[in-house]
């Protein structure tokens, strides 16, 4: 059983007083390195949230593509929301979150192993066991149940986030047919059992509906005084670009313009809906795709960086755009 850990503030960081009475103000942050995580945006996400959710009038929060979470647990922890409606098509993801709310300290137990194991091996004995665990848990994928939570899911979670800590680049990418295919990594010391933020995850996860689901299928949950953030596969910017990183299935045009129909069903009930994307104007300053399909809406473009290019160089400033239905203060 993992030992009981206190949440700290650290020194250099001066919580906000309603902060302070949010008992699920804990200091969780997202566990997976995953494509399109907005980690890196929060602070410019900050001033473009809707003016109910800082007043508080705001008590509920729906994220269709959850992906790393990032935003959930600002919203989560800084803004006094009661509840929290979490979703993703990709089985693995739901799993490893359904593991974290319902059985952290079970997670912790595989992880703590694969930490000691890991830490001891030589580089090449630690590329061998990346290569075995891959391939096994490819091959076991067609073994799960995903649809009934069990034991056999405790290993899978784990498996999940070993790989994801020590491979290239941290990041989860599938091919077409469905397997994990990122190289093996090359770190001195990877944090694999991260025990004080998987604790407070599952401490803020309680708040939390969490299905499998497409973001077409989600419509029937919709409550009064909701926020909503969409965060879809990115539509590529460029014609190499296109690194498949949820999913093997393909978010193609024809969905980009289906969710743009879901955000204006949303908009006509009053929800508050927030969606961002690429910008393909980084690309081609004639492209308005986005321009055409969200052209009732509020578009902001921020400046981000390309985190993914397997090239450091190229991992420069970008553009994306946030499209908001209602006015940015």
């Amino acid at each position: 059983m993992p030992r009981a850990v206190k949440y700290k503030i650290k020194d250099n960081e001066i919580p906000k007083v309603e902060d302070l009475f949010n008992p699920y103000n804990v200091g969780a942050r997202p566990f997976l390195k995953w494509a399109g995580g907005k980690g890196q945006l929060l602070n410019k996400f900050q001033k473009l949230y809707p003016k109910q959710l800082k007043e508080k009038k705001i008590k509920t929060f729906y994220e269709p593509f959850l992906g790393s979470g990032a935003v959930f647990f600002d919203i989560a922890q800084h803004y006094n929301i009661e509840s929290a409606y979490l979703y993703d098509i990709n089985d693995e993801l739901i799993l490893t979150y359904r593991v974290i709310q319902k059985d952290v300290s079970k997670l912790l137990d595989f992880l703590y192993r694969y930490q000691k194991n890991y830490l001891k091996l030589d580089k090449k004995k630690r590329q061998d066991l990346f290569y075995d665990q891959r391939t096994n848990y490819n091959l076991q994928r067609f073994n799960i149940d995903y649809n009934k939570y069990s034991e056999q899911w405790f290993p899978r979670a784990a498996q999940l986030i070993f790989l994801n800590r020590t491979c290239f680049n941290g990041l989860y990418r599938v091919n077409s047919k469905g397997e994990f295919n990122s190289p093996a990594g090359d770190y001195d010391n990877p944090t694999i059992c991260d025990e004080q933020n998987l604790l407070a995850v599952h401490k803020v996860l309680q708040m939390a509906e969490i299905k499998k689901a497409d973001f077409k299928e989600i419509i029937t949950d919709f409550k009064a005084k909701s926020f909503v953030y969409f965060d879809p596969p990115y539509r590529p910017i460029s014609k190499t670009a296109n690194f498949k990183a949820y999913n093997k299935q393909d978010f193609a045009d024809s969905e980009q313009i289906k969710l743009a129909k879901l955000f204006k069903q949303l908009d006509k009930k009053g929800i508050q809906v927030m969606l961002s994307n690429s910008d393909p104007k980084n690309n081609d300053p004639d492209d308005n795709f986005f321009d055409e399909i969200y052209s009732d809406y509020n578009i902001t473009r921020v400046s981000a960086r390309r985190m993914i290019n397997s090239n450091p160089t190229k991992r420069g400033a970008i553009n994306e755009i946030v499209v908001t239905n209602y006015s940015i203060a």
